[in-house]
């Protein structure tokens, strides 16, 4: 492919790796750089740009994987953490965290797909994502008391579950839903977000998995440098924005993503309406 065009996958693939795991809406962002901008099914082709939105999301997996590799092997007994207590956290929990979210993706998957999935609705997704986060901040608990995974239950890991069900509308965010739900349900923010990056592996390498097996006809070997170039690229920016993220979300809380959140609808709302 022409470099131009592998410029593009290595630009989506840092939108990919920096707004994945950021409660922002990797969507929402998706949407202005690439359908608004890039167009990149004018030379991939419809089916062939969707395969690669979900193969650069398989890098944003693999790089959770990499930096919380300690706490993955844990899981499942492969690994015990320093200070872990006889209430540790486990597979257990994530298993009831990500359940309430995969029934109803499952059950309203195409309806999301055939009606949810446009700039209007990512608007409204984040527009009221942001409120959501605004009202975390503020009526949280001013002293969580949970302030590690291993104090986390297995009651409070399924509310975190169904409270990440709003994200399945565009926009919304994933991880905004669920660190959101977590602070409001006495996580402190860093704990909210390392059960919210840990819930993301099974959830997003399902769904990744999922959809390219269905598209999987859609592959086309002529583009395979503009996938590399793109996966590579979102695994990248994505160890960079996950430690990065980890380390500023307990001074910043969510707030200034939040009124970030608000920018980007009102710009959307500019493209769209004016």
């Amino acid at each position: 492919m022409e470099f131009f065009e592998l410029l593009k996958a290595l630009i989506l693939g840092f939108v990919e790796g920096m707004t994945e795991f950021a409660p922002v809406s990797s969507t929402g962002h998706m949407i202005i750089v690439d359908d608004l901008w890039l167009k990149t099914t004018e030379f991939l082709g419809q089916g062939s740009a969707n395969t690669f939105k979900i193969v650069i999301q398989l890098g944003s997996i693999l790089a959770v994987v990499v930096v919380m590799w300690k706490r993955m092997l844990s899981l499942v007994g492969l690994y015990k953490m320093e200070g872990q207590t006889t209430t540790r956290f486990n597979l257990g929990h994530v298993i009831v965290g990500i359940i309430p979210a995969g029934v109803f993706g499952v059950l309203f998957e195409d309806y999301i797909d055939e009606n949810l999935f446009g700039i209007e609705t990512v608007i409204i997704g984040l527009f009221i994502g942001a409120f959501l986060m605004i009202i975390a901040d503020k009526f949280g608990p001013k002293r969580p008391k949970i302030t590690s995974l291993d104090d986390i239950s297995y009651g409070k890991a399924l509310k975190i579950g169904f409270i990440q069900c709003l994200s399945l509308w565009p926009g919304f965010s994933r991880s905004g839903a669920t660190i959101s739900g977590g602070v409001l349900l006495g996580l402190d923010h860093k704990t909210a977000a390392d059960f919210t990056f840990i819930m993301a592996v099974p959830i997003m390498a399902g769904a990744s998995g999922l959809s390219l097996v269905k598209n999987w006809d859609q592959i086309n070997l002529d583009h395979l440098s503009f996938y590399i170039v793109g996966f590579v690229s979102a695994f990248i920016f994505a160890l960079i924005s996950i430690k990065f993220f980890l380390k500023l979300i307990s001074r910043v809380k969510l707030t200034p993503f939040a009124v970030y959140r608000i920018i980007v609808a009102v710009i959307l709302m500019g493209i769209v309406y004016l």
